[in-house]
């Protein structure tokens, strides 16, 4: 009888929540505005926006069609029909779309149904009304299947697969395919066929020249040797790092952590800025080894060398975040099983530790190698005459060329190495179990390192941190100097210039010329960050505890979007969103979209790997307790996922305030982000202000750090935070 009641208060939770998706499905053409979305809801309503029934009666008939689905799937609620509801759902989406493409301001967009209707038509861009009548009409469809047996019958699953594929494949599926169809065409827009052959397999992509004595290989091997270079170093030195934090005594944890993670938190020129202020010909320690040891100058940094470490520093953070959730959720007692069956440290690290954090070091791996094929900030600034893929695509658009089809070959070329890296990421770490959380309770303590994996990590730590705390005294100090290395007087006409406060007959206002750029960033970062964190960690929760066709697929494509450089996610996002029948381009959701979208993935990792490790059993126990799955994820599996979630967060709040090349082109005069008006200010040489402004950036990401990290907390397992005493463990056991 209460398992009976129980399936009953389940429907009426599923009756209920279509309803509502019905009320916003008819809200969305009787009272929300149908054109636009700029300037937000308030704007629409209180500007005259009139809604799709009203537009309709004034001259788009088209519109009237939005009923039909509409009043089905009230009937297929009324008569629980599920199949119908699911039609009904679908056909509303196919309709919304199919008028939105077909129809644009300057009338007919597909020329044959214009010829075949014999009549004209012209619409804006579709608006808030719209969004509305798509997401209901989504959730519906996902109710139909749902009642049909889809995912067990959990209408919270199937609506989360619906929305995130649905909203994949509008922003970043879309967007991609507007790009990759340019590669295709000329500049007339007529597909070329040998034309594209022509330029995927020209010898400045896959040239070998360097292998006979030339002066460089074509981008693709550059990129491709970069990119596992410091794949591999990343993840490396990012294991070292949360072995050390993890299993080591370190002195000052609080400030080892923050060094750890302090290069993500910069904009990522600003580093190799650092790098040739300290390195370069005229640096300040190539001076002093001049001046002291008579060592010539060179310009050894400026090529892959510097151009590896610069990036190294970049990413080591994120394979650090990733791994330190992986090895948090090792269980201690298999490896105090180990050493019970008289295993040393070293033998239970191999056999037990290493391949439970296979999964873990798999995803570290995968981020960096993508992060550095995309990267464009470094390149740009220590590259030198060391081509890669990612500024030729910048080139390619921006040179005296204006090659759009050659940038839409090359980011070809780099969505096949990704997809290459992602399969033998998933190659390696097979079909085995990773699970170490499971039901039962854990208090078991970590092993010890070994010896000698312990002196390798301090080895592999200590000189980073040292170079570490080099660069980012360069940064925080350069901006309070006239001209640092030629003149070190302390000033503060740079951070005056920025962010002074003026005082008038009016009171204060801000008269630096880097607050307004500083507001908006910080107003886009805050916005972007819940979404991206939520978004990831569902998509992670999805493909890891639902079995669905296409899931593979579904996987490389919420991948696609890290993948590209941030210059062709730009360029594909204003090709998409510049005319309708979604117009984005000149407001900050633009960017707020791309930055989530863009952003992503590494909470999707960083939540599959901490994901590998929990035992299915546990939303099994949620589940036979009555609970829905989404009750599950949130009261069961996301306080487990706090690694994770915390890792989601801090990337992308950073990135979001660190970006350069994702939104170079979407910025506005309204809406200007502080890494474009650094890259402005270094541009024209002034490089103290742009210090400044890094400082600045970097202090607020700290504090934003911490105050994430403290929010979020760290997960509990149930492990004893010390060892028993053997005594006192002894007596326990006698009392017993």
């Amino acid at each position: 009888m209460a398992a009976t009641g129980l399936r009953k208060g389940a429907a009426t939770t599923r009756l209920s929540s279509a309803r509502l998706c019905l009320l916003l499905g008819w809200a969305s053409v009787l009272l929300l505005p149908w054109y636009g979305i700029e300037g937000g809801l308030v704007r629409a309503l209180t500007e005259g926006g009139a809604p799709a029934v009203v537009e309709a009666a004034r001259g788009s008939p088209w519109l009237f069609g939005l009923l039909l689905p509409l009043l089905l799937a009230s009937l297929a609620e009324l008569w629980r029909q599920p199949r119908l509801l699911a039609w009904a759902g679908a056909a509303g989406i196919a309709w919304a779309l199919l008028q939105g493409f077909a129809i644009d301001r300057q009338g007919w967009a597909i020329v044959d149904l214009g010829s075949l209707s014999g009549w004209a038509a012209a619409q804006p861009a579709l608006g808030w009304g719209a969004l509305g009548y798509l997401v209901a009409m989504a959730l519906l469809a996902a109710h139909g299947l749902a009642r049909q047996g889809w995912c067990k019958g959990d209408a919270f699953t199937v609506g989360a697969l619906v929305v995130v594929c649905g909203s994949i494949l509008i922003f970043v599926g879309y967007p991609v395919l507007c790009v990759l169809l340019s590669a295709f065409k000329d500049n007339d827009g007529q597909v070329d066929l040998p034309m594209f052959a022509d330029k995927l397999t020209d010898s400045s992509i896959w040239g070998l020249a360097c292998l006979s004595g030339g002066r460089s290989c074509g981008v693709a091997w550059n990129s491709l040797a970069q990119a596992t270079l410091v794949g591999v170093l990343s993840t490396l030195l990012g294991l070292a790092f949360a072995l050390v934090a993890q299993r080591t005594r370190f002195p000052f944890p609080r400030l080892f952590k923050v060094l750890a993670v302090l290069p993500v938190i910069t904009p990522p020129f600003v580093i190799g800025l650092a790098l040739i202020l300290l390195f370069g010909r005229a640096g300040m320690v190539t001076t002093l080894l001049n001046d002291w040891f008579h060592l010539p100058r060179s310009r050894w940094l400026y090529g892959m060398p510097g151009l590896t470490i610069a990036q190294l520093l970049a990413f080591t953070p994120i394979s650090y975040l990733v791994l330190l959730g992986v090895l948090q959720g090792v269980s201690p007692s298999m490896e105090e099983a180990s050493q019970t069956l008289r295993s040393g440290p070293w033998r239970t690290f191999r056999h037990v530790t290493w391949p439970l954090i296979r999964p873990g070091l798999a995803n570290a791996f995968l981020i960096a190698f993508i992060e550095s094929l995309a990267d464009f900030g470094n390149p740009m600034m220590i590259g030198g005459n060391f081509r890669v893929l990612s500024t030729s695509v910048y080139f390619a658009v921006v040179g005296a060329a204006q090659d759009q089809g050659q940038a839409a070959v090359l980011a070809i070329v780099l969505l096949s190495f990704s997809l290459s890296a992602f399969l033998l990421q998933r190659l390696w770490i097979g079909r085995k179990s990773y699970v170490t959380v499971a039901g039962k309770g854990d208090f078991g303590l970590p092993g010890p390192l070994p010896a000698p994996l312990r002196i390798l990590c301090y080895t592999a730590v200590l000189p980073w941190i040292v170079l570490t705390v080099a660069v980012y005294g360069i940064i925080m100090i350069g901006g309070f100097v006239s001209a640092i290395g030629s003149d070190n007087t302390l000033t503060l006409k740079h951070f005056l210039t920025a962010f002074a406060i003026g005082d008038s007959d009016h009171g204060w206002y801000l008269a630096g010329s880097a607050w307004n750029s500083l507001i908006t960033t910080l107003e886009v970062a805050l916005l972007a960050m819940v979404p991206t964190a939520a978004l990831g960690i569902l998509t992670a929760y999805l493909l890891n505890r639902q079995s669905f066709a296409g899931r593979g697929a579904f996987e490389f494509l919420t991948m696609m979007s890290f993948a590209i450089p941030g210059t062709v996610i730009g360029i594909s996002y204003i090709l998409a969103f510049n005319s309708g029948p979604i117009e984005l381009t000149g407001t900050a959701m633009i960017m707020i979209i791309a930055f989530v979208f863009r952003n992503m993935p590494v909470g999707i990792r960083a939540g599959l790997a901490n994901l590998s490790q929990i035992d299915r059993s546990l939303d099994e126990a949620s589940l036979t307790l009555g609970a829905r799955s989404a009750t599950t994820l949130r009261r069961v599996i996301l306080p487990i996922l706090r690694p994770a979630v915390a890792t989601s967060l801090v990337y992308a709040f950073v990135r979001a305030i660190t970006s350069v090349s994702a939104v170079i082109f979407l910025v506005s005069g309204e809406f200007n982000l502080a890494t474009v008006y650094i890259v402005g200010r270094a541009e024209f040489g002034e490089y103290g202000l742009a210090i400044v402004y890094s400082a600045v950036l970097i202090t607020i990401m700290v504090l934003a750090l911490m105050a994430i990290q403290a929010l979020v907390g760290e997960r509990r397992i149930g492990r004893r935070a010390a060892a028993v005493p053997a005594t006192r463990n002894r007596q326990a056991v006698v009392q017993a």
